[in-house]
């Protein structure tokens, strides 16, 4: 039966951007209509290029809460943050009002949400009717069986807390997982990661240089002092601002080279490199593991959801994580790393038709 949808993204991380792309092609093809789609963001972060040329639906741009980092770009100030996004809250009350004129307008049968607040505020305040399905990693959280880092109580019951802000007590919540989680929950269903179709397409190779992925610039100075005492090393950087840290520092650029946000370049390079260095978001610790790289993960400071990321890829045996970019730990790692992850590869096999079996049967 045809359905029409509208998709709902954070835009804070680009994993959440990737896996809603996945989805917008995963329904077009099965025949249905993607009628919009609605794109938290800010004055501080744009929505990538590679986004917007992908989707022929009605893109909205709705002002949400997004993270403030600390002053090197490096971490995440939760003190600025908390002040920052009250001082918005008018702001927010707007954003709910326009989110409501929109599915007035639209009058989808299911909204489908990537991990936005407002979209959980939305429902809670305004009841709409149409169903309401919540896609992400963050929904593990919801099932007894995920294992928390040890020893961080409260950031553990404010993220749990966070995470139910995005959802309502009728919606059906996804979790997407590194692994298979056996026991069944009511709270939650867990489903394989939502990976991108050109990562299918790609046939991994090891070619002799690393890859880097730095959401915050701050982490740069890292990577370049590591450079510095192994310049014969190559590595490749993509980044948000490549200009930016070109006008500040001093480097071969032949050995250490930078790029701007692409994702199919991205893809192609990591399908290649000896292993990737990057923030522990989901969505690329995924990809990599897919391609059967090693990753060194290092969570961004005062990020808890990156610390459980970076804990739960471990025990999945995607690689290791460290509280800085030693692409040293990360070269001697991928000395000894065994590539194949048949297992993660049968594990994603069927993820688009369980979780369109899930979202279609809402």
């Amino acid at each position: 039966m045809h359905k029409k949808f509208i998709l709902a993204v954070q835009g804070e991380g680009r994993g959440h951007m990737t896996q809603a792309l996945s989805m917008y092609d995963m329904l077009i093809e099965q025949g249905h209509t993607v009628c919009a789609v609605i794109v938290g963001t800010s004055s501080r972060r744009e929505i990538p290029a590679f986004f917007l040329e992908k989707i022929a639906s009605p893109v909205y741009r709705i002002q949400s809460p997004n993270f403030v980092s600390d002053r090197k770009n490096k971490s995440i100030n939760i003190a600025r943050t908390i002040t920052y996004n009250l001082a918005r809250l008018k702001t927010f009350r707007q954003s709910l009002h326009q989110i409501d004129s929109i599915i007035k307008e639209h009058s989808p049968d299911i909204v489908v949400n990537f991990f936005d607040l407002l979209i959980g505020l939305y429902y809670r305040f305004y009841k709409p009717i149409p169903r309401l399905v919540c896609i992400a990693h963050q929904y593990i959280y919801f099932h007894p069986d995920f294992e928390f880092p040890k020893g961080h109580w409260i950031e553990q019951r404010a993220i749990i807390f966070y995470t139910r802000l995005t959802t309502s007590h009728k919606a059906k919540n996804l979790a997407l997982s590194f692994y298979r989680i056996h026991t069944s929950n009511k709270n939650v269903t867990v489903v394989p990661p939502l990976l991108r179709k050109e990562v299918f397409n790609l046939q991994p190779r090891k070619d002799d240089f690393y890859l880097i992925y730095l959401v915050n610039n701050g982490y740069f100075e890292e990577v370049l002092e590591w450079h510095r005492s192994n310049p014969q090393i190559e590595i490749h950087c993509f980044t948000d601002q490549p200009e930016i840290i070109e006008s500040q520092y001093n480097f071969n650029h032949a050995k250490l080279q930078l790029h701007a946000i692409n994702d199919r370049l991205f893809l192609e390079m990591m399908s290649r490199a000896r292993g990737l260095a990057s923030t522990a978001g989901f969505e690329s610790v995924c990809e990599a593991m897919f391609l059967g790289k090693p990753v060194l993960m290092v969570p961004v400071r005062g990020h808890f959801e990156q610390f459980c990321n970076a804990h739960d890829a471990f025990k999945a045996g995607a690689g290791i994580f460290d509280d800085k970019f030693d692409i040293g730990k990360l070269a001697n790692f991928s000395a000894t790393f065994n590539g194949t992850n048949q297992w993660f590869q049968n594990w994603v096999a069927n993820a688009k038709l369980r979780i369109y079996n899930e979202i279609v049967g809402a």
